[in-house]
């Protein structure tokens, strides 16, 4: 059975038949993975246009990055900005969202007055319960074609990949 990949690697392996650099594998793989990644990033995307409320996908990404950061309650601005990959002035104007739908606190820490330290709320916590589970759904479906032990296999071969390039 073939895919649109198959097609895309046959047509460069075909204009680079004598080129031993390239690898169809390699490129077939790659090609695979980031076209997993933009149906899982298509259907987060379409499953918040659907939704009846005024919460956006990078209000999910906000209140994702302060549910699982490092540290146990709470992060700064500066510190969400970093795990979220966006800018301080991004992050301020999300968490300025957040906070208006009363999702998260912004508080001056006691110990030094200089930073300003986020908390979810509880209306926090259970907005992101609620939305992260439909996305672990989404991301299942994206890999259903693999049985467990399939999965298991793939998991052992990423984490073999990562490890070498010292991630």
């Amino acid at each position: 059975m073939e895919d649109g990949v198959d097609q895309h690697v046959a047509r460069w392996a075909s204009f680079w038949k004598d080129e031993p650099k390239f690898a169809p594998e390699v490129e077939g793989a790659l090609v695979r993975m980031k076209h997993i990644l933009r149906w899982i990033e298509r259907s987060d995307a379409a499953a918040f246009a659907r939704n009846e409320e005024d919460f956006t996908l990078q209000d999910f990404k906000t209140l994702h990055v302060l549910m699982i950061q490092p540290w146990p309650t709470e992060a700064t601005p500066a510190q969400l900005a970093e795990a979220a990959n966006v800018t301080r002035a991004a992050m301020t104007s999300r968490l300025d969202r957040l906070e208006a739908a009363g999702l998260v606190t912004r508080t001056i820490d006691a110990t030094d007055r200089r930073r300003v330290l986020i908390r979810p709320t509880p209306e926090g916590r259970e907005m992101w319960n609620r939305y992260i589970f439909a996305g672990i759904a989404r991301d299942q479906a994206a890999l259903a074609a693999l049985s467990a032990e399939e999965l298991t296999q793939l998991n052992a071969l990423l984490r073999k990949v990562l490890l070498a390039l010292g991630e």
